[in-house]
């Protein structure tokens, strides 16, 4: 086969000791260092080394009750990306940060921040955040509404990029001889004054070496996919199958075209949690062996929050009951629609379910051997299906070394993947282009007087 025209984006996404829920508990894992700076420090080379265009970070803002039995929880995005800047020099730094819960000026001065410590390779996950235990965080009773949330994040999202805006790329001028530290006139308010912020500005850090950071969503529902098509960048989602894949990339792709867009300014990389083996039944057995691991009341926890239901009533190994309507959902609608599919396509009882939700948490989980994951990444990708993936080791190190070891040098092989960076920046290894200082980006134009 030919070398295609495009390559693969691979996004490596880290989650302490692995994506599965049963991670802590598996062999070779060490959850001891889940905050553990050299841990964190060591997957990111690795991933450099491999060539990954990029490292995220997921991020929640509450625990509930599963965390007897689990190991999702961890350290702040920010600080520990800069700490990665500083141990990397190419790969992408990701970080999620909810709109609902955070001010624009935080956010965009952080993420300016981060982008010019590692020398432009910032990019922000925007989530809008799903659940009642975060809002009981931050002085609120109840979790706002589903479509509230989005218009929140998309004021959020134009109060954010006028902030970084408010500084033109050569304000600063640093002459000593004269005195001027920057130019005036290239320092602008912002003065937006809207249904939910009033922010003056300007910001109070220059203008980010890539402009913005790269903007990434991870919301598939009607809104989540609008709010993706007029701001993201890339998309992280989650489907199935490869038909579900199909229809997704063509759908959003297709919404592009209102916005003023190409389809090659939005990069839509689906999850992939691989569980690899040297032969198809080795991998298969190291499925069931961690799958036997899992804590059902950990998983039954997860997915009741997920479904609007307490499962814990009903037997195991019976059906799921009767489930709310989508449009009575108030978390991640997406990802609730995606379960129900699943267990209804494949007659799933609720513990098998369980099971083919603990590795990627509604993500594809495909257990095989490197051959055949790199045979399953390339038709989704060559299908239109994805213009790359988010990577979701099930353990960590090992899946990561396992995947950068065996699957990235067949896809190599194949042409699919790069050898070496093609840039220095996050946006120029991904090829998408640095937005432009805008001519009139507010309200107002009049310069910082003093």
């Amino acid at each position: 086969m030919g070398k295609p025209k495009r390559q693969l984006r691979l996004n490596l996404f880290i989650m302490n000791v692995g994506h599965h829920e049963a991670a802590w508990r598996y062999k070779g894992t060490e959850p001891e260092r889940i905050n553990d700076l050299k841990h964190y420090q060591r997957l990111a080379q690795t991933a450099e080394a491999a060539k990954f265009d990029s490292v995220f970070l997921a991020d929640g803002l509450a625990i509930n009750k599963h965390v007897k039995h689990g190991a999702f929880v961890g350290l702040e995005p920010f600080t520990l990306l800069s700490a990665l800047a500083a141990v990397t020099e190419r790969i992408g730094l990701i970080g999620t940060v909810s709109t609902t819960y955070n001010e624009p000026f935080h956010v965009a001065r952080k993420f300016a921040s981060l982008d010019h410590l590692s020398n432009g390779r910032a990019g922000w996950n925007i989530v809008t955040s799903g659940s009642i235990h975060e809002a009981q965080n931050f002085n609120r009773d109840t979790h706002p509404e589903h479509a509230k949330r989005y218009e929140r994040a998309k004021e959020f999202l134009d109060v954010t990029t006028a902030l970084w805006d408010s500084w033109q790329d050569d304000a600063l001028i640093i002459d000593r001889e004269s005195g001027v530290f920057a130019d005036p006139q290239k320092v602008q308010p912002i003065s937006h004054h809207g249904e939910h912020f009033q922010v003056r500005g300007p910001l109070n850090i220059s203008r980010p070496p890539q402009g913005y950071p790269v903007l990434v969503q991870a919301g598939s529902s009607e809104d989540g996919k609008e709010f993706a098509a007029q701001y993201a960048e890339a998309i992280f989602t989650a489907q199935q199958t490869l038909p579900e894949a199909q229809l997704f990339y063509t759908d959003v792709k297709g919404r592009l075209l209102r916005y003023g867009r190409t389809p090659d300014q939005l990069l839509i990389l689906p999850g992939i949690c691989p569980i690899i083996g040297a032969t198809e039944s080795e991998a298969k057995e190291k499925e069931q062996e961690i799958n036997e691991l899992t804590v059902p009341e950990y998983g039954l926890n997860q997915l009741s929050n997920m479904l609007g239901v307490d499962l814990f009533t009903y037997p195991l190994d019976g059906p799921l009951p009767e489930l709310p309507k989508l449009e009575d959902i108030n978390g991640n609608k997406s990802r609730f629609q995606l379960v129900v599919d699943l267990a209804e396509r494949e007659k799933l009882t609720i513990r098998q379910l369980l099971h083919r939700l603990a590795g990627g948490r509604g993500h594809r989980t495909f257990a095989g051997t490197a051959t055949q994951i790199a045979d399953q990444l390339e038709e989704w990708f060559l299908s239109s299906g994805a213009d790359g993936f988010n990577v979701m080791p099930p353990y960590l190190p090992g899946g990561l070394d396992e995947f950068a070891g065996s699957v990235i040098p067949e896809l190599q092989h194949r042409g699919l993947f790069r050898t070496e960076y093609e840039g220095d920046t996050l946006r120029g290894n991904l090829g998408l282009r640095r937005p432009n200082h805008p001519a009139v980006h507010t309200a107002t134009t009049a310069a910082i007087s003093q």
